[in-house]
């Protein structure tokens, strides 16, 4: 019995499983970069351990401007475990309805905008409803998910729909039902969760597609990038260019909120 080695056998499956999806991840690629050269962010978001492959897209070294992390302490914060701020709470708070809706009230967003929401079950509230909000506003969504175990498992929305029912593309980090991969003899439960192998894999490639697609449009991204590569000082430059350029996105999914549009609040 070698559970690492089995781990990282399983690991070389989930690698397989994202590589059949390359049609998938560079049609999201297309949609990403189409966002970012017209100016405008990419949206990103997941509740409860889902927040890891939102900050594993932006802002990291090799990772570059034109995504906007939303991350909710409220449904990410599990530091703490019990006690005020506990999990129970945030895992509650997951699946109160209405909760996107006032998350997205703070920005304003276009139809040229797309969006990234990962949910290992895709069967959560917040989640879903995120989906739907952009859907709602001319957004097209990419999800995340694990295929098997959102198939497995029972959404707590009351329509009963899940987060690929409102997504225009969606991706399998191919984490297997209740995403730990490994068994050990006596111990009843499987351990070691692969969603984030499998969603880490499909969020470098995404990135690296829309690197390729921003510069051969002659739009080069600023890489946050180690000095121990690059020179401090290079290092530094573009550490100041990426979050400089982060901050202009930003501002303009502020500027226009609370103003009506065709006779409708932004």
């Amino acid at each position: 019995m070698d559970p690492s080695l089995d781990y990282l056998e399983k690991s070389r499956g989930l690698i397989d499983q994202v590589m059949a999806q390359r049609p998938e991840i560079h049609r999201t690629a297309d949609l990403f970069a189409k966002t970012i050269l017209a100016g405008r962010m990419v949206h990103l978001f997941g509740s409860g351990h889902s927040r890891i492959l939102v900050e594993e897209m932006w802002p990291r070294y090799g990772s570059f401007p034109g995504f906007n992390p939303i991350v909710e302490l409220s449904l990410s914060f599990h530091n703490l475990v019990v006690g005020a701020n506990g999990q129970r709470q945030a895992m509650f708070l997951e699946n109160v309805s209405g909760l996107a809706e006032r998350i997205l009230r703070n920005f304003d967003l276009k139809n040229i905008d797309s969006a990234l929401v990962v949910s290992s079950s895709g069967c959560n509230v917040v989640p879903i409803e995120m989906a739907s909000e952009f859907s709602q506003r001319g957004v097209k969504v990419v999800s995340i998910i694990s295929r098997a175990h959102s198939d497995a498992s029972v959404s707590q929305h009351p329509s009963g729909k899940k987060l690929q029912d409102f997504s225009h593309i969606v991706l399998d980090t191919g984490a297997p039902i209740g995403d730990a991969m490994i068994e050990i003899p006596g111990l009843p439960t499987p351990v070691a969760p692969g969603s984030t192998v499998g969603g880490c894999l499909l969020v470098n490639c995404i990135k690296a597609e829309v690197a390729l697609r921003l510069t051969q449009a002659g739009q080069i991204p600023h890489v946050l990038t180690a000095g121990a590569l690059v020179g401090s000082e290079r290092a530094t430059e573009l550490f100041e260019a990426a979050y400089d350029e982060h901050a202009r996105r930003l501002a303009k999914l502020y500027e226009n909120l609370g103003i009506p549009q065709h006779g409708l609040p932004s």
